[in-house]
C-alpha cells in the first residue's frame, strides 16, 4: 500500500502533509503536489494533516490513475520537505469539482 494525492489538491495546495513525512517523498507542482509511490512508506502521517483531504491510500476504490499520476510526476518535478505558502484563493477551491480538467498543470514548482 502508498498513500497517493488526489484531485483535491489542485489549487488549494495547503503543504501541511510536507513536513510530517518521514522519509521526504513529496514533489511539487504549480498548483499541487505528488506523492512517490516508491518511496512512500505507507505510515500514514500525512493523510490527516491534508484540509481538503486529498490524501488517500491507494486501496481506497478506483486511485489506480492517481498513483500513475503521483510516479509520473514525482519522476519531473521537485522533491520539497519544507511546507511552503498555499495560494492566496485555496480555500475557493476547496471541494470544488472537476479540478484535474479544469485546473491541472504539469508545470513544476520551487521545490526546496
Amino acid at each position: 500500500m502508498t498513500y497517493v494525492v488526489v484531485e483535491g489538491c489542485i489549487k488549494c495546495k495547503y503543504m501541511d502533509c510536507i513536513e510530517v513525512c518521514p522519509v521526504d517523498c513529496f514533489y511539487e507542482g504549480e498548483n499541487m503536489v505528488v506523492i512517490h509511490p516508491d518511496e512512500c512508506i505507507d505510515c500514514g502521517v500525512c493523510e490527516p494533516e491534508c484540509p481538503p483531504e486529498a490524501i488517500i491510500p491507494d486501496t481506497d476504490g478506483d486511485v489506480d490513475k492517481w498513483v500513475e499520476l503521483n510516479r509520473e510526476y514525482a519522476e519531473k518535478w521537485p522533491n520539497i520537505t519544507r511546507k511552503g505558502d498555499s495560494p492566496a484563493d485555496a480555500e475557493a477551491h476547496k471541494g470544488m469539482a472537476d479540478k484535474f480538467d479544469k485546473f491541472f498543470s504539469a508545470n513544476p514548482g520551487k521545490g526546496d
